[in-house]
């Protein structure tokens, strides 16, 4: 309480309010595998490996340099260098050096949910230009399995989430429909909420057409730029209730909506509470919204 008293006298006496926004994770399954082990690999021809029962677990292999295969339910793929490559568990398997080579890491986890979140294909040879990274990681995850420095299985288990957003980063599918254009709308609106943005400085951001530009960010943020840049400002609007003692006109004001009456009006069909009872029923600690 003393915080918040702080608060509102800051803003009555110098004018100035801040526009907060919570930014919170998704309430969803976020489920991260937990690593088990790494193999750091120099075969030669020698070297042949038979899984008649599959993998123990999931899996993937990072080539660094050389050659390798693997044949998985009778499907034969060719490991080359600079590739990696996730299997699943439980699938008869056999892999092998090519041309007297192959060099490789090999990594195994519990489970592949994150991956297939990641969108990061499974059974499917991926060339990549981060492997320098990539060995790096493991490299590290390998000194802290020797040395296992306090929280040491921590680290192994963020350097494996590591790795995959690495990949992720490169070759996801998300990232290769993403245009970074949008990137940059989406920070320039949640920076400048307390201003007048207008559909038409976004266009010259991006530089694309009208069409192109709300179908694109449609397809983003499942929202047309109207109704994003709205939900921001309503959101912008419940933190200013809880946080400050500016009336309802101020708030609009401070958020351009046309006038307090508009503001309450959308206020109130998006929470299904007028701004003033939103207000009273936080303080009474009765709030009906998170």
């Amino acid at each position: 309480m003393y915080n918040r008293t702080i608060t509102k006298t800051v803003a009555k006496e110098h004018s100035v309010t801040y526009i907060d926004i919570p930014y919170e994770l998704e309430k969803r399954d976020v489920s991260l595998p937990l690593f088990h082990s790494i193999w750091k690999v120099h075969a030669n021809n020698s070297y042949e490996v038979w899984k008649r029962g599959g993998f123990k677990c999931p899996g993937v292999f990072l080539t660094f340099d050389g050659k390798g295969s693997i044949t998985l339910a009778n499907q034969t793929y060719e490991l080359e260098k600079n590739t990696f490559f996730f299997v699943e568990d439980s699938i008869p398997a056999m892999y092998k050096c090519l041309n007297n080579n192959w060099k490789f890491y090999f990594l195994d986890f519990s489970q592949l949910y994150m991956t297939r979140n990641l969108q990061l294909p499974i059974r499917e040879v991926i060339s990549t230009g981060k492997m320098a990274e990539a060995m790096q990681l493991c490299e590290r995850m390998i000194d802290g399995l020797i040395a296992q420095p306090l929280g040491y299985e921590y680290a192994s288990n963020i350097l494996l989430q590591e790795m995959f957003l690495l990949f992720t980063r490169e070759h996801s599918l998300v990232a290769l429909s993403h245009h970074t254009e949008l990137n940059q709308i989406l920070i320039y609106i949640h920076r400048n909420l307390d201003k007048q943005i207008r559909i038409e400085d976004l266009l010259q951001l991006c530089g694309w057409s009208r069409t192109t530009f709300f179908n694109r960010f449609r397809a983003l943020t499942g929202l047309s730029p109207t109704d994003y840049l709205l939900k921001l400002k309503l959101a912008a609007a419940r933190v200013a209730l809880e946080t400050t003692s500016l009336s309802l006109k101020e708030i609009a004001a401070k958020l351009h909506f046309y006038d307090e009456f508009h503001f309450s009006k959308l206020f109130k069909k998006a929470f299904d509470q007028s701004p003033s009872m939103y207000r009273k029923m936080k303080l009474m600690g009765t709030e009906k919204y998170l």
